[in-house]
C-alpha cells in the first residue's frame, strides 16, 4: 500500500501534511511526496493507494488541484482526498448555497445575482442590514455588514464594474486588527493554517471577483456560531465567538470546545449533509434564526486541524459521545484505507 502527499514546494512541507506522514510512518504505511514538476510524477501517482492533495484557498491552488485532483480521481481511477465531491465547491459561497437549497437543506437566506439590472432590481425591495460576501475567502476576511442601499449600490456598482480583490472590499477593514492590515491579517491566518509553507507573497490572496454579486440575511443576535466537522461517523463541534464589536466569529480565534454546549440539532443536520452528499470531510458553520432554529451559513472540507483535535472527543450518528483527542488526518486515513486498526501516535498541536 502507497500513499501519496502533495508537496506544494513553496517552502518548508507544512506541518498539517507532516501528520499525515507522522501517522502512515507510524503504522508502517509507504508514502511519498509528490509534486507535478517532478518528470515521473504521473507514472508514480498512478502506483498508489490514495492520493492527497489537501489545497487552500490561494490562487495557485485553485488554478492546479481541481487539474490534478479530476485526472488522478476519473482518469487513473487512484482514490483521492479530497475527492470531487468534496471539493467541487470549496472556498465558493455561490456554490455551497447552490447545492445545498437544490436539496432543500436549512441554511441562511442568499441572493445571487449574475447582472447588475437584476440586482438593482432587487435592491429596490431589499431588508438591511443584509451581509456581503465575496465567494472566496477565509477567516472573514470578505465579509462585509451592509446597513443601507447606498453601500448596496456601491457594491452592485463596483462588482459589475472593476470588480474586488479579495481582502478589499470597499468602505470596510474586513478585518479590524491593530496595526495590521487585511493582508497581513490573512497572511498570519493562513499560515498558522499551513505552518512553515503558508504564503509568500501578497498575490496568493489577491483575487479579483467580479460579474456577480452575493448577499446573505443578516440574522441579529448570534454572539458566536456552531461549528461541526463530519469526518465518515464522527462528528466535532465547537463554538466560535465574534470578535468584539464585530458581528463575524470567523477567524477570531475566541472558541471553546465544551461539548455539553454544542446542539445536537447542528450535529443531525450536518452527519444528514454529509451522508446525503457523500463528502468525505466536511465543516460546517451554524447560526440561529429568529425562531431559534439553527442554519448553515457556509461550508468547508478543511479547517484548520488543531480545532478538530481540540474537541475532547466525537459525536457518532447516533449522537452518542466518544472522549478522546483525534487528529482529522488519522480520521481520514482510517476512512480512505479501510483501516479501523489504524493507530494514532502523540503528535502536539
Amino acid at each position: 500500500m502507497i500513499v501519496g502527499i502533495y508537496d506544494y514546494k513553496d517552502g518548508d512541507f507544512p506541518k498539517y501534511l507532516q501528520r499525515y506522514e507522522t501517522i502512515l510512518n507510524f503504522n508502517g504505511i509507504e508514502n511519498i511526496r509528490l509534486n507535478v514538476n517532478q518528470p515521473d510524477f504521473w507514472s508514480r501517482v498512478e502506483k498508489l493507494d490514495l492520493f492527497i492533495y489537501h489545497w487552500i484557498g490561494t490562487y495557485n491552488h485553485h488554478q492546479l488541484a481541481p487539474i490534478l485532483l479530476h485526472i488522478v480521481e476519473n482518469v487513473l481511477k487512484v482514490k483521492c482526498f479530497p475527492n470531487s465531491v468534496t471539493y467541487w465547491h470549496y472556498d465558493d459561497k455561490v456554490r455551497e448555497n447552490y447545492l445545498l437549497e437544490r436539496y432543500k437543506f436549512p441554511i441562511v437566506p442568499s441572493w445571487t445575482f449574475w447582472d447588475k439590472k437584476s440586482a438593482i432590481e432587487w435592491l429596490q425591495n431589499a431588508k438591511f442590514p443584509l451581509v456581503f460576501k465575496l465567494k472566496g475567502g477565509a477567516s472573514s476576511v470578505n465579509v462585509a455588514l451592509v446597513k443601507n442601499k447606498r453601500y448596496a449600490q456601491r457594491l452592485i456598482n463596483e462588482m459589475f464594474g472593476k470588480g474586488i480583490t479579495s481582502g478589499f472590499v470597499p468602505g470596510t477593514l474586513s478585518l479590524r486588527v491593530k496595526d495590521e492590515g487585511v493582508f497581513q491579517m490573512g497572511k498570519r491566518l493562513i499560515n498558522k493554517f499551513l505552518g512553515d509553507a503558508g504564503l509568500k507573497n501578497k498575490s496568493s490572496l489577491e483575487i479579483l471577483h467580479r460579474n456577480y454579486i452575493y448577499f446573505q440575511k443578516f440574522l441579529p443576535s448570534n454572539n458566536f456560531d456552531t461549528r461541526v466537522t463530519i469526518i465518515g461517523n464522527r462528528a466535532f463541534g465547537a463554538r466560535r465567538y465574534n470578535r468584539k464589536g464585530d458581528f463575524r466569529a470567523s477567524g477570531s480565534g475566541l472558541a471553546d470546545f465544551h461539548h455539553d454546549d454544542i446542539d445536537t440539532q447542528c450535529i443531525k443536520i450536518a452527519f444528514e449533509i454529509s451522508k446525503r452528499l457523500n463528502f468525505q470531510m466536511m465543516s460546517y458553520d451554524f447560526l440561529y434564526d429568529e425562531n431559534k432554529q439553527p442554519l448553515v451559513s457556509e461550508i468547508s472540507y478543511t479547517s484548520p486541524d488543531w480545532t478538530v483535535y481540540s474537541s475532547p472527543g466525537y459525536w457518532d450518528e447516533n449522537l452518542e459521545f466518544h472522549e478522546g483527542h483525534l487528529w482529522p488526518q488519522y480520521c481520514v486515513l482510517s476512512d480512505l484505507l479501510n483501516n479501523p486498526l489504524l493507530k494514532q501516535p502523540d503528535m502536539k498541536i
